[in-house]
């Protein structure tokens, strides 16, 4: 079939229920006239396994057309602020040609046989169900089209769809929801459907607002502490001084049980668990706990152990080459993946059944995990998926999810489990302290081999994404590979000519609570790639965007490059102690290029913040993105400011520090994310023309990019190449917070810390 026919299916139902055939597996490209590039990502990247492991049963996903005229569906995806819904919307809106505030896009609750197809993260929601959401809708549109020729005794060639109704030739209409029964089939049925074409489109690729914006700015948003659930009472856990540690003893639980609000207490797997009336009886229950805890899985390390157990663990590179050649070192830091919302469920656990609602981007596995702890069959455990405010890989795992279960069947009654801020900066997911070595070997202006190696503290893989790298294992050139090495290798692309190309992954320590945060490894790999770019350019004399041009393989990458260098004003004059950096960064069939300038003159360097550390600031950031067809360019522009801010923080402030066994941060005030006071007054993000019939990975695009062209900015303003990041993690400029009792109490001091 041509690429814009496909096979989709009308479903048995009373009112019209349409579904997609499978999409076809991901082909390798064909091989161009130059040496083939060593990346796995040239022939399949970690996208591309998603979307394999989600083909068979993209036909379970469907659109349904309602009496009333409305379009609804479920997304089997996690919205957490990235605008999933409005593109799924948009794609809908296209083939329907249904006005937006028409088309209801719900989230899917666990659906088991869904298998790998409700699984969010690696940029790859709008990359995989682009085209099964639009032949659902196309399926839809065929029926309807049909059903009003009848209706109106008018052939379908003469028909139009046009704002929610079907028009004629003589200006006759029927509206949508008057035809979702008649268009509806008594049995499933296959049908041949062409989607619309490029040319025609009128949504996709317009720049539209989100469709809860309304709802998130006016507060009638509904998260999962939202939900109303008959008797669910606040809850938190009481945890460990340390990072895992066990309960020995309580030794008052009697005298817990009798304060204000308290109805229930009881130990589980992570902590003990209070149940009160209010999450401030419950902080006040978990401060007066007395409870003896058993060592914890990091006990005792520090960021100086964790740095001589990464140094221990590298890869090496072997002999230097013959050839004249570079090389760097460089630490990055533990880093916090606590999302704005606090870590929360809710959970209603019965005798013989389960319910959960959480925002999860894994449901499947968080069903499996919840069932097994609580002993109760798969399709006993109902789990909801609510929107969620942020994630960035955070709410790949369920751990509040289950601990709600656990509280509520030891207190036989529904539960509100909320984490303390302090409890998901000390015991929730980090991103995993690495360091990254990088050799170019070059000869003349050309690079003869680039060799990098990555070292890091384990990954956690165990949200599903293993899973799915197992199942499709078999039919990718990744050979026979740890889950992790393949997630790398699959995650890592090379856009420059760098000739012998050699990249591997080292990790070692599985004692702390890691996650795939936000570009995974990709910010720290960039990171070290870009400044050794800058190095080479240094050696050869060359200058840094001239080099990168010229190494560069492909039209995308050097227009995304060009448009940034001219849009930023490469090489304009600045004062002393400011500079331009550059980067570029390519995944997932996308490309983003960043110019930015950085002020690191001491009245900067030195502005008086409380309780933190200034340091540099960021003053420009222009970031180019091509993501071949971009569904809602808004969306994307929105994405890419969110990874500017984030590559600024990596780069800068963003970080956790370990000391005997725990990190001393303990919440948002002492994590020193990017600020007011650190974000760019002049930023601009470019949309690059569309490339592609298809969209790319875009959710994660700019972090790596940004967070590079700050490093490369910093080497250039103070002449030193900074080798250990974030810039200030050497710094504490905090008083912190004790581990006994794990929170600190209810602030009453609001008023003056606004100031």
């Amino acid at each position: 079939m041509e690429r814009r026919r496909f096979l989709g299916y009308v479903l048995a139902a009373p009112t019209l229920v349409a579904a997609a055939e499978l999409v076809p597996a991901p082909r390798a490209r064909a091989a161009g006239p130059r040496l083939p590039s060593p990346d796995v990502t040239e022939i399949v990247d970690l996208n591309d396994a998603m979307t394999l492991a989600a083909a068979p049963t993209s036909n379970l996903i469907s659109v349904i057309v309602n009496t009333d005229g409305t379009a609804s569906f479920a997304l089997p995806r996690a919205e957490v602020g990235q605008g999933i819904t409005t593109s799924s919307a948009m794609l809908i809106a296209e083939e329907l040609t249904l006005p937006l505030d028409r088309i209801h896009v719900t989230l899917a609750d666990a659906r088991p046989e869904l298998l790998f197809n409700q699984l969010t993260g690696g940029s790859n929601t709008t990359f995989s169900t682009y085209t099964p959401i639009r032949v659902a809708a196309a399926v839809a549109r065929g029926r309807l089209l049909r059903a009003a020729a009848v209706a109106l005794g008018t052939p379908v060639s003469a028909l139009t769809l046009r704002g929610g109704s079907v028009v004629d030739a003589t200006g006759r209409t029927v509206g949508l929801g008057d035809l979702a029964a008649a268009a509806a089939s008594s049995r499933t049925t296959p049908v041949d459907v062409t989607l619309t074409a490029r040319a025609q489109f009128t949504v996709i690729g317009t720049p539209r607002n989100r469709v809860d914006a309304l709802a998130a700015v006016t507060g009638r948003k509904k998260f999962a502490m939202d939900v109303q659930v008959p008797d669910a009472k606040p809850t938190m856990v009481c945890r460990p001084p340390t990072i895992n540690g066990t309960v020995r003893a309580v030794t008052d639980l009697a005298g817990i049980r009798v304060m204000p609000g308290v109805s229930g207490v009881a130990v589980i797997s992570t902590g003990v668990a209070v149940r009160a009336e209010t999450f401030g009886q419950c902080i006040d229950a978990v401060r007066a706990l007395h409870v003896s805890w058993g060592p914890g899985t990091a006990e005792g390390k520090s960021d100086e152990d964790v740095r001589h157990e990464l140094a221990a663990a590298e890869i090496p590179l072997g002999p230097k080459p013959p050839t004249p050649s570079i090389e760097g070192v460089f630490t990055f830091a533990f880093r916090g993946n606590s999302a704005l919302e606090p870590n929360c469920a809710v959970a209603d656990v019965r005798p013989g059944s389960a319910e959960i609602w959480a925002a999860l981007k894994s449901p499947i596995v968080a069903q499996e995990a919840i069932a097994a702890r609580l002993g109760l069959p798969i399709p006993a455990v109902k789990v909801h998926v609510v929107e969620g405010g942020g994630s960035f890989g955070r709410k790949l795992f369920f751990d509040a999810a289950l601990e709600a279960a656990e509280a509520s069947k030891a207190f036989g009654k529904p539960v509100r489990l909320m984490w303390h801020r302090a409890d998901d900066a000390r015991q929730g997911r980090a991103h995993p302290m690495a360091r990254s070595r990088v050799r170019i070997s070059y000869l003349g202006d050309d690079v003869v081999s680039f060799a990098q190696r990555h070292t890091s503290v384990s990954t956690d893989l165990g949200h599903g994404l293993g899973e799915l790298l197992t199942a499709v294992g078999a039919r990718l050139p990744v050979g026979d590979q740890t889950f992790s090495q393949s997630f790398f290798q699959l995650s890592q692309s090379t856009p420059y000519r760098f000739g012998t190309v050699s990249r591997l992954l080292s990790e070692t320590d599985k004692g702390f609570n890691t996650g795939s945060m936000r570009n995974v490894y990709s910010p720290d790999v960039t990171t070290a790639r870009e400044l050794m770019i800058d190095q080479l350019a240094a050696r050869l004399g060359k200058d840094p965007f001239s080099l990168r041009r010229d190494l560069l393989q492909n039209r995308r990458a050097r227009a995304a490059l060009e448009k940034v260098a001219e849009a930023g004003g490469w090489g304009r004059d600045l004062p002393a102690g400011t500079a331009q950096g550059l980067a570029l960064h390519t995944e997932y069939k996308s490309v983003s290029a960043a110019l930015v300038e950085i002020d690191v003159r001491p009245e900067t360097v030195g502005r008086p913040i409380r309780e933190g550390v200034t340091g540099p600031r960021v003053t420009k950031v222009v970031i180019a993105v091509d993501v071949g067809l971009a569904v809602n360019p808004r969306g994307l522009e929105a994405q890419m400011m969110g990874c500017a801010m984030d590559g600024i923080a990596l780069a800068l402030t963003s970080s956790l520090h370990l000391r005997d066994g725990y990190f001393l941060e303990a919440s948002w005030d002492n994590y020193f994310y990017t600020r007011q006071w650190n974000t760019p007054p002049d930023l601009r993000v470019i949309v690059l023309p569309s490339t592609s019939e298809q969209p790319g990975g875009a959710g994660e695009l700019g972090v790596a990019t940004t967070f590079a062209a700050v490093a490369c900015a910093y080497a250039r303003a103070t002449g030193a190449v900074p080798t250990s990041f974030p810039i200030n993690h050497a710094t504490i400029g905090f008083p912190v917070k004790p581990t006994i009792p794990p929170v600190p109490p209810s602030p009453t001091d609001g008023r003056a810390l606004a100031r």
